[in-house]
């Protein structure tokens, strides 16, 4: 495994002092780790320096045409003082499936995940302690050969930030409401849906923008095709309890294969519940609301871990759900993860690495 040069900073940042108020993606640590890529070279010269602008050519090739890939993943401050990280192995196979999409070169697995834990433990004393709090970490891969040209980038970076946060949504665990798209496209299969580049989010921002001016918190996504099957939220995977069935879209494509998704799918079937993966349609949703069975709806992701759904704007009809309250699986689901993630509960399906 190579070697990871570390120059500490010389200049420390002032630490955020409410933690009450770091919001998202606000604050970011003294360091980050850097990794270059050059052709006939590979991966090299892998770095932990003082965070910094990065340099870049105007004619990068990230800036023209997109050729980047990113992941989400947290660190946390136990109750017992020990940092865990939560499935980094999944983060970084998934980031190399990107990498796939992309024409990316792959990046060592293993090696990454180390990367990881010494950035966390060279910015340990940023780890908010403040329950309900954690530390961002943001690997991301971009272009930076200096060529307009369309081809695979030649010359790329590997890079990973920090950042202190508090809760996703302004609503904390409070339920959202969520604006069901049906003029716009996101994605579709045989596409990018499925990985996590900077093009999909981008196709995002006009309906989210949307949305949040009629009140609505993010964007429910249609598919690209029969614009009737539900695929994701804007930033979270999505379930739905109707009856006794936990649903939630199948992996086809067109979906991010989120990892807290995942993680939500073996805690259900740990429990017993008979949660399905499968095409599930609007009308679908709509009909189980008319009828009285949609128990729940509740996004899943990094970020906001459980958010659940308290309405959905769907056309000119609006579905209140479970009377706009947070149901008993949502918090259920939300206890079982932050609490295997804090170290509040024994981590019976192995999923977290201490690392400090």
């Amino acid at each position: 495994m190579a070697e990871i040069k570390i120059t500490r900073t010389q200049t420390p940042k002032t630490k955020p002092h409410d933690q009450n108020k770091l919001g998202f993606g606000v604050y970011y640590t003294d360091h980050m780790f850097l990794m270059n890529y050059d052709a006939g070279q590979g991966w090299h010269d892998a770095r932990i320096v003082p965070y910094a602008p990065i340099a870049l050519e105007p004619s990068a090739m990230c800036l023209h045409y997109g050729q980047e890939v990113f992941e989400g993943m947290k660190a946390y401050y136990g109750v017992d003082g020990k940092v865990r990280l939560f499935r980094p192995e999944e983060n970084m196979a998934r980031l190399n499936l990107s990498n796939q999409r992309l024409c990316i070169p792959q990046i060592d697995e293993d090696f990454a995940v180390q990367a990881v834990k010494e950035l966390v433990n060279a910015d340990k004393d940023w780890i908010p302690t403040q329950d309900g709090t954690s530390l961002y970490i943001r690997p991301f891969i971009f272009a930076t050969e200096p060529h307009v040209g369309v081809h695979p980038a030649r010359q790329l970076l590997f890079c990973v930030i920090l950042s202190p946060v508090g809760a996703y949504y302004p609503e904390g665990l409070n339920p959202v409401k969520i604006y069901v798209e049906n003029s716009y496209v996101r994605a579709v299969k045989g596409g990018m849906g499925f990985t996590k580049t900077g093009g999909n989010y981008a196709a995002s921002l006009k309906a989210q923008e949307e949305a949040q001016a009629l009140g609505y918190t993010q964007v429910l996504w249609l598919d690209g095709v029969e614009r009737k099957y539900i695929e994701e939220v804007g930033t979270m995977n999505v379930f739905f309890q109707i009856g006794d069935e936990v649903i939630t879209p199948a992996l086809q494509g067109s979906i991010l294969g989120g990892i807290t998704r995942k993680s939500c799918v073996a805690l259900l079937q740990s429990w017993g519940l008979h949660v399905t993966e499968r095409p599930i349609s609007i009308d679908e949703v709509l009909d189980a609301h008319k009828a009285g069975t949609l128990k729940e709806a509740f996004g899943s992701g990094t970020a906001a871990v459980i958010s659940p759904i308290g309405a959905l704007r769907c056309n000119s009809k609006t579905l209140v759900i479970n009377n706009g309250n947070i149901g008993a699986l949502s918090q259920r689901l939300y206890d079982a993860l932050t609490d295997i993630q804090w170290g509040k509960a024994e981590d019976t399906f192995g999923w977290t690495r201490v690392i400090v």
